[in-house]
């Protein structure tokens, strides 16, 4: 393992990650309160403020470990969920669409600006891709230039991965994720209540789907999906820096 390394990938990704799983939360709760349930705003938790949001073993433990044990290779975690009390919302089977489905949708606007950013610089920079593939280029000790604007193009190459694997990962239709949220409030009354039931083992579901992939539900769907939205997005393949 190398110690450098691990600090180089903290020190880069932890910033997008933070971003990306406390924007998230906040638009739910925001939503929420838009559509007339205040308990995300009166929990103080509607604030950038990250300590309200995270969760020791989700946002610290988990990803760190990840990230030691892959070597960078996959990182995973997530912030304390926004509580939202459905019963408060005005309509509630038809807000719940809405609140599930903003923090995807934030997560897919950050992706998108990080994105953009990524792009304008290499227009106004393009020599500095050279010094995003190790051992393809000069050293970035070399141009001052690349010192100061290599760092930021890696840390938004993390934002739109991080933000892409948020929003493609929880828009999978199986509660408690956003996706199966969704899914509870666009189906009829007597479907709706038989997904919704589903909900206390849809954590079990989906690490099955994810573990044993049946039918190639990660490998042939969920991946290629995360990777063609992150090509879209960034004009590049991703995984060549």
């Amino acid at each position: 393992m190398n110690i450098n390394h691990v600090i180089q990938q903290i020190s880069i990704s932890a910033i997008p990650i933070l971003l990306a799983v406390i924007l998230h939360e906040v638009a739910h709760g925001w939503v929420a309160n838009k559509r007339g349930d205040p308990t995300a705003r009166m929990l103080g938790r509607l604030t950038l403020n990250p300590l309200p949001h995270i969760d020791p073993v989700g946002t610290i433990l988990i990803p760190i470990f990840l990230l030691i044990a892959t070597k960078g290779t996959f990182v995973f975690g997530y912030a304390k969920p926004v509580p939202v009390n459905f019963m408060n919302l005005r309509r509630p089977k038809e807000d719940m669409i809405w609140v599930a489905g903003a923090g995807p949708a934030t997560n897919l606007i950050l992706a998108i600006l990080c994105g953009a950013l990524f792009r304008l610089i290499l227009t106004i920079n393009p020599g500095l891709i050279f010094h995003l593939r190790p051992g393809s280029g000069p050293s970035v000790w070399s141009d001052p230039a690349a010192m100061l604007l290599v760092p930021i193009l890696l840390m938004l190459l993390e934002g739109v991965k991080w933000n892409v694997v948020l929003a493609v990962f929880n828009m999978i239709p199986i509660p408690p994720l956003d996706g199966g949220r969704v899914m509870v409030g666009l189906l009829p009354h007597r479907q709706s209540e038989a997904w919704a039931s589903i909900e206390p083992f849809g954590f079990f579901i989906i690490i099955a789907m994810v573990l044993l992939d049946p039918l190639g539900f990660w490998s042939q769907i969920i991946s290629p999906m995360i990777m063609s939205i992150m090509m879209w997005i960034l004009g590049v393949n991703p995984f060549i820096f």
